[in-house]
């Protein structure tokens, strides 16, 4: 992790959110300093990523627990509701805001007073981002034992969609923190990052990234991914997940599904990295994921500037399910989930 771009920052009075619309051309921190500043910074992309969802919504929830006076922990429990309306499909907004108002709730409950919660909310940002650090770094040393079983010692060449490094986590990233600490070994010989359409997360921002990493690196378009994987120039692919149900099936950024089933057709392994705050036990399948839909200016225009003809419409899901059977394995900082099914998911969450 770069520690001069943190991606947030700040305390109980006010934060700072790295505009990950504006990389890599322009570094601009812009002001959190209320609930609703948190709330679009999450709504407009301004941060994204699965587990930065979640830090921003806890600094959210910090600042106005700092600012404002609260009657009773129903009034807050509305608060909190609000705060998942910001982007529905990645879980981790909604675990983090849940274990938030735990900690709240417990505190008013025992000690009859609101003075320092919001005291108490900025510990647990703290140490919630040191631990997904810890936890990302177990997931990377547990791939890296996965690719070593498979591939020996030869460096490899990886491919990954989207952005999951410390862009989207705030600390080390999924995986992108996978292919980070395979550099950093000396196990990566050239990376594939796919351009990720039509918000651009990897030409923008994973190629940013593996730039201040000094990473070989080479920016792909997704209809790429085959001509790639049939010139047997990809040993393995990373991706993250902003949702993992209980048979293993994953959302992530729209794409993924197509570069699972590409990959299984060429025989590439296929990985998912994610920490436990994204697994979602309560669904069945993927089938019963909401995916977020994007504004069709996302896909008609590029910078300002529209690229279709005028009265042509748009179709703008920004996530897709990729079926568990297409996976080769699930990391997380429990352990590797291997092969995916749902009785190895019950496993490695001890269930």
């Amino acid at each position: 992790m770069n520690v001069n771009y943190v991606p947030i920052r700040g305390n109980k009075t006010g934060f700072e959110f790295l505009d990950q619309r504006k990389l890599p051309l322009e570094e601009i921190y812009l002001p959190g300093n209320t609930l609703d500043d948190a709330f679009v910074a999450i709504k407009d992309m301004v941060v994204r990523g699965a587990p930065l969802i979640g830090f921003t919504a806890i600094a959210g929830l910090i600042l106005d627990l700092n600012s404002k006076q609260y009657k009773n922990l129903d009034e807050f429990k509305q608060t909190c509701e609000y705060m998942k309306t910001a982007r529905p499909t990645a879980v981790n907004l909604m675990y983090e805001i849940d274990m938030s108002y735990k900690a709240i709730a417990a505190h008013v409950i025992e000690k009859g007073t609101w003075e320092g919660t919001a005291d108490l909310l900025m510990q647990k940002l703290i140490d919630s981002m040191k631990k997904l650090e810890s936890d990302n770094m177990t997931m990377a040393k547990l791939a890296e034992k996965r690719l070593e079983a498979i591939y020996g010692d030869k460096k490899l060449n990886l491919m990954t969609l989207c952005n999951t490094g410390f862009l989207a986590c705030g600390p080390m990233g999924t995986a992108l923190g996978v292919i980070s600490h395979m550099n950093a070994i000396g196990k990566v010989n050239h990376v594939y990052a796919s351009e990720t359409r039509p918000y651009m997360q990897g030409i923008r921002l994973t190629s940013w990234e593996l730039m201040k990493e000094n990473i070989k690196h080479e920016i792909v378009v997704e209809g790429a991914a085959s001509h790639l994987m049939k010139s047997g120039k990809v040993d393995a692919v990373f991706i993250g997940a902003d949702r993992i149900v209980s048979n293993g099936d994953t959302a992530n950024k729209v794409g993924s599904s197509g570069l699972s089933i590409i990959s299984n057709h060429y025989g590439v392994p296929f990985f998912v990295v994610a920490p436990f705050s994204s697994f979602d036990m309560s669904l069945d399948s993927g089938n019963q994921i909401e995916i977020e839909m994007r504004p069709e200016d996302e896909i008609l225009f590029c910078k300002g500037v529209r690229l279709a003809p005028e009265g042509a419409r748009a179709f703008n899901p920004s996530f897709d399910v990729t079926d568990h059977k297409l996976v080769t394995s699930i990391f997380c900082e429990k352990g590797e989930v291997h092969p995916v099914n749902r009785e190895n998911m019950k496993t490695i969450l001890g269930e």
